[in-house]
């Protein structure tokens, strides 16, 4: 799917994260150095870097896993290292987090897996009410056949898909894609590049994407966000972001093939 044909629209005028002077340090390893970024209602948006800097560590802030020593992160106008106990559930119920182990639950089939987060998180649902929510978000992701297979029995590219189905199905407004490409061959890498696509087209979400995929980073996002040294060194197109006159940004992208 060529991402300049997809029919979406970004609302600039709706902000739904806003990162400033973001700062976490593990010890004496500053990971991230005061960045800054806005995500707009309905993009798309990569953060690119190479291993160990810190794209995992951000996602897990904005969703309240970690805290940052400085800074403010607000997501869906709320100011997340602020929120507890109830208050950071009821967020992270608005927000998908797709693993980039697909967190599939081994004792457990995928039509279980698909309901165990809907039984915990909505009450009072009837069976059929989750039969239909399970059928939708397997249909989602094509996957609709694999109700009953267990994960043990799926390849890497249909547990990628079900842990996806999975976020999905709580309807999110915001996914956090960590790796989504990671481990997977080329033709399946394809496919999930496709599937990030769907999503964002049917469920109307905005999405933020952590990868060292050059390949994903330009076929499924509207901006890049290049993180390096700890910093956003650039935010914008691909395009910007590939000429970017930087020694570490040249190195990072004649190291990755892209499409």
């Amino acid at each position: 799917m060529e991402k300049d044909k997809i029919q979406h629209t970004i609302n600039k005028e709706e902000t739904v994260v806003i990162i400033s002077e973001l700062h976490k340090s593990f010890g004496e390893l500053e990971v991230l150095k005061g960045i800054d970024l806005t995500v707009y209602r309905g993009e798309n948006i990569a953060v690119l870097g190479k291993s160990g800097s810190g794209k995992s560590v951000l996602i897990k802030i904005i969703v309240g896993l970690l805290k940052q020593d400085k800074g403010e992160v607000t997501v869906l106008g709320k100011q997340v290292d602020k929120l507890h106990g109830k208050e950071l559930d009821e967020l992270r119920l608005r927000i998908g987090f797709s693993f980039q182990n697909s967190a599939l639950y081994d004792s457990m089939n995928v039509y279980q897996n698909l309901a165990f987060p809907l039984r915990m998180n909505v009450k009072h649902l009837t069976k059929k009410q989750v039969d239909n929510a399970v059928e939708e978000a397997l249909d989602a992701v094509g996957l609709k056949d694999k109700i009953k297979e267990m994960p043990a029995d799926l390849s890497g590219g249909q547990r990628k898909r079900i842990g996806i189905a999975r976020t999905l199905i709580l309807k999110p407004e915001i996914m956090l894609y960590d790796e989504p490409t990671a481990g997977l061959d080329p033709i399946t890498c394809a496919e999930i590049n496709d599937l990030i696509i769907e999503v964002q087209q049917r469920y109307k979400t905005t999405s933020i994407i952590i990868t060292h995929d050059l390949t994903c980073a330009k076929n499924t996002c509207d901006r890049i966000a290049m993180l390096i040294d700890g910093n956003f060194l650039k935010v914008g197109k691909f395009e910007d972001v590939l000429n970017l006159d930087n020694e570490q940004v040249k190195e990072f992208f004649a190291y990755n093939f892209i499409q």
